[in-house]
């Protein structure tokens, strides 16, 4: 898996592709440039004229160029939506091939762990499990590939998925391998397994941590890449389930309504050069392997290094290489779960923020594709379009303070007639009824194609609940919007400034908040949200009303953030039915049976680690079967402090208790990875016994 540098030259498309699968793609493409540039374009013109029908100043011309960026933005999703919503409609013309008879290779499913709740993980393992040996016996292999660096963590999912492994059988064997120095983050961890072990498996599929895919979904991607050769990954539309607080319900129902409809238009002009979001895909192994080291960029980090989020970089070299990458959106029993509120999704973006900004550093890279590179920079304006937004907001202020404040110069120039300031207002209105059609147009052709799928509609609750939770989804996102467009703005200031976000593991409950937690997090856009309604109040009473949409939910932050989270405050919600999903009434059998095995998990012991270790024989026997072996000649850079330290503890304690209350962190985490330290807690166990 040689790494690859940040230069190379594009090898020719090894996928063959027929006549009306180019014209489809090629006509795709023309209709979304299309829209995109018609639309921006005539938005643009508008607001030129709203701002003045004489001329304009230096302040308006970058309010106007703030506008046009940001309206291109919204132009672009808004043609995407329209081309999925026509193609959900339009029945599906080109089927997608499958491989006919017996799977031809075993492929390889792998589970990325990073200091995660290992209960659910197990159930899913299970449940996806159980559906493939009665389907697919002997095709399909489960590695559990942790790089979790807490000792707690790390020996909780040791004892949670000895018991996983040691239930398998031949038919779909389930492997778990600890990673001790996690380089490259979860990058490094996926190329680790495929350099150790990816040349016995022909694809892999890559689940994230909360992932879940049927039996039937898993067998079917696997078919189709038997049937295309030249096609190196293939991407499923994960679907969010399992949510319990209201923002996480939410965000179910949106991604459950308006996602496919977006997911199709985003298909249809990917064609072979689509995308990858890391996770419900599978990849062809001796494709990711030529093409897939990630180059290290150079410089420290938030912008040098690692590569953060590499998903975007993977799918783009993929391409470079000649691999077709597509998106297969028909595929529809693929699960993901969501952040459970606002918090959480803040903590989230910080992270994806800086490796979406990283992404420019790869921008440009030579041998890319057009639409490769469409995808990074779709991805860099993901983040900074809040910061474009909320520059508007803040330009368009300024200028109503400007015209408040500073008297205007009528006769500027030397004429016979004064030079009168104009504010075209019905003009105004008029662009802004337009603008909220265009923003709000994806979330209409959701709900009109749920609405006349019958099944689908009384799935989601009947028509009268799936309207009220498309109002009220609607106005939860307009309140959050403003929040969310502030907190990213911050986060791409810090990234700017250099500040690396860390690799902070995700939280799987339910993200119940107290008030301080939402006060603490919340205060500066609650302070920030007020300032502007009283500035804006203090100018005029029209303006106040204006940004109103936006200052509202800036100055609810800390509520807002509060009720977000926590499956109590979510409950009210699925007893009135709103932003109900499909999968909530009748869920997959899949997802039923992970239900099931959930609660037969839910008494495991949550001991700290050595605790755990010492009180079962059995798993400190097998915690130790899985240690690397020392280096007969360690180097300088293999030196680890806290080993040291570690080990002189260990040495000097008297009893387990001293022992634990004495050790830091990470010193229970090398103790815990040293043979000679599991010998001395032995040790320790012992001579505590003969105390007692």
């Amino acid at each position: 898996m040689p790494r690859r540098a940040l230069h190379e030259r594009r090898q020719p498309l090894r996928a063959r592709v027929s006549l009306g699968a180019s014209l489809k793609t090629l006509l795709a493409r023309l209709y979304v440039s299309g829209v995109t540039l018609a639309l921006a374009a005539y938005g643009s013109l508008e607001m030129y004229g709203v701002l003045s029908t004489t001329s304009i100043t230096a302040l308006q011309w970058v309010f106007l160029v703030l506008f046009g960026v940001n309206f291109t933005w919204i132009s672009l999703a808004f043609a995407q939506a329209t081309l999925g919503f026509v193609l959900s409609l339009s029945p599906r013309l080109l089927k997608i091939p499958e491989h006919s008879g017996g799977i031809p290779f075993q492929t390889a499913i792998l589970l990325p762990v990073y200091n995660e709740s290992p209960q659910s993980i197990a159930a899913a393992i299970k449940s996806m499990r159980s559906e493939l040996t009665a389907r697919e016996p002997g095709k399909f292999v489960f590695f559990i590939l942790s790089d979790s660096n807490q000792a707690d963590a790390w020996i909780a999912e040791q004892a949670v998925f000895r018991e996983v492994i040691l239930e398998a059988d031949e038919c779909c064997p389930v492997f778990y391998r600890h990673r001790a120095n996690n380089s490259e983050r979860k990058a490094g961890n996926i190329a680790d397994w495929v350099q150790r072990w990816g040349g016995g498996y022909e694809a892999m599929i890559i689940l994230d941590a909360d992932s879940i895919i049927s039996a039937d979904t898993l067998i079917r991607l696997t078919r189709r890449m038997a049937a295309a050769p030249g096609v190196g990954l293939i991407q499923t539309l994960p679907r969010i389930v399992h949510a319990k607080s209201l923002y996480g319900r939410a965000q179910q129902f949106a991604n459950q309504c308006y996602g496919p409809i977006y997911a199709r238009g985003l298909a249809a002009w990917h064609g072979l050069s689509s995308n990858f979001w890391g996770h419900n895909a599978i990849i062809r192994s001796r494709a990711f392997a030529e093409s897939c080291s990630l180059p290290l960029l150079r410089g420290r980090p938030p912008f040098g290094g690692a590569v953060l989020s590499h998903d975007f970089i993977e799918a783009a070299l993929l391409r470079r290489a000649g691999w077709g990458v597509r998106f297969d959106v028909d595929l529809e029993q693929s699960w993901e779960e969501a952040p459970p509120s606002l918090v959480d999704v803040l903590i989230r973006d910080r992270r994806w923020c800086q490796g979406n900004l990283q992404h420019s550093r790869l921008l440009f890279a030579r041998g890319l594709t057009l639409p490769s590179r469409l995808h990074l920079f779709t991805g860099i304006m993901a983040y900074v379009s809040a910061a474009l937004w909320l520059l508007l907001v803040v330009v368009g202020l300024t200028i109503a303070v400007q015209a408040n404040l500073v008297r205007p110069e009528y006769f500027a120039e030397p004429s016979l007639f004064p030079t009168w300031p104009v504010f075209d207002s019905e003009r105004a209105l008029k662009l802004f009824v337009i603008s909220m059609g265009v923003v709000l147009a994806p979330k209409i052709f959701g709900w009109f194609a749920a609405l006349v799928n019958i099944p689908l509609c009384l799935r989601f609750g009947g028509p009268i609940l799936l309207t009220l939770s498309t109002v009220f989804e609607a106005l939860l996102s307009a309140l959050y919007a403003p929040i969310l467009m502030v907190a990213q703005f911050h986060v791409i200031w810090a990234v700017l400034l250099g500040h690396d976000s860390g690799w902070e593991p995700q939280r799987r409950d339910d993200g119940a908040l107290d008030w301080g937690t939402a006060f603490r997090a919340h205060r500066g856009h609650m302070l920030f949200g007020a300032a502007l309604a009283l500035l804006a109040w203090e100018m005029s009473e029209p303006l106040f009303y204006w940004l109103l949409p936006i200052t509202l939910g800036l100055m609810l932050a800390v509520p807002l953030s509060w009720v977000s989270g926590g499956g109590r405050r979510g409950r009210l919600f699925t007893l009135l039915g709103l932003l109900r999903a499909p999968e909530e009434k009748r869920p997959a059998p899949v997802l039923a049976r992970m239900h099931i095995e959930l609660e037969h998990l839910a008494g495991t012991d949550d001991r700290d680690a050595l605790s755990l270790l010492l009180g079962n024989p059995e798993l400190l026997a097998w915690h130790r079967a899985q240690l690397a072996p020392a280096s007969t000649k360690p180097l300088l850079a293999d030196f680890n402090a806290a080993a040291v330290t570690a080990a002189w503890k260990a040495e000097h304690a008297t009893s387990v208790e001293e022992l634990l209350h004495r050790l830091e962190p990470a010193e229970t985490l090398a103790l815990l990875s040293q043979p000679g330290g599991l010998e001395r807690l032995q040790a320790l166990k012992r001579i505590s016994q003969g105390r007692a």
